[in-house]
């Protein structure tokens, strides 16, 4: 059986030619006893956000606002994950401790000297959530003191993929309502962080 192909027509590429970049589409609003994937942020629809360790805090700053978001991934140029920056930790104690410590101005004040490491991130299973609902998550964010919550899968050599991500002020907006986090000191050396706030 012999198929014949076409050449399909061409044509010129306009000028102010964009391209398409993934969206998930979130439910405007939920209500707690829904399924809790409602609110999760999606890798598998929606690119990640990430950051090399090397970059500046102000560059981090710069990304957060322009994608319009509270925290990036910090990993590596195999995407490897090391660990995660947020918008608390550009504005808080941190980059002036190192600004202190070592003597530095504020615009070389690096990523990976505020990121939380991959060592300090706790994950939640994707498999864990197939039941899971909306209540479930704020209930953990808030017992975790966080506001987002990482999401893995495994693969089948049990290795985990970052799937996904919870974020309290996403779902707040979502459910109507502010969610509150206070962060849960869980050493005394985060008790003392804390207390010197």
């Amino acid at each position: 059986m012999t198929s014949t192909y076409h050449v399909l027509p061409v044509v010129p590429m306009q000028k102010g030619a964009t391209f398409v970049t993934p969206k998930q589409l979130v439910a405007e609003t939920v209500g707690m006893d829904q399924p809790a994937l409602l609110v999760m942020t999606d890798f598998a629809t929606v690119t990640a956000l990430t950051i090399l360790p090397l970059e500046s805090i102000e560059v981090a700053r710069t990304r957060m606002i322009h994608h319009g978001v509270r925290s990036l991934l910090v990993s590596d140029d195999q995407h490897h994950i090391l660990g995660v920056i947020t918008a608390n930790d550009l504005s808080g104690e941190r980059p002036m401790h190192i600004i202190r410590t070592q003597g530095i101005r504020h615009a070389d004040v690096l990523v990976k000297d505020i990121m939380t490491p991959r060592e300090h991130l706790e994950v939640i299973c994707m498999a864990d959530l197939q039941k899971a609902k909306v209540g479930d998550i704020v209930t953990t964010l808030q017992a975790q003191g966080r506001q987002h919550a990482l999401v893995v899968e495994r693969g089948a050599d049990q290795s985990q993929v970052l799937r996904g991500l919870f974020s309290a002020s996403q779902i707040g907006r979502q459910l109507g309502t502010s969610i509150q986090t206070v962060p849960v000191a869980r050493t005394f050396a985060e008790l003392g962080e804390h207390l010197n706030d």
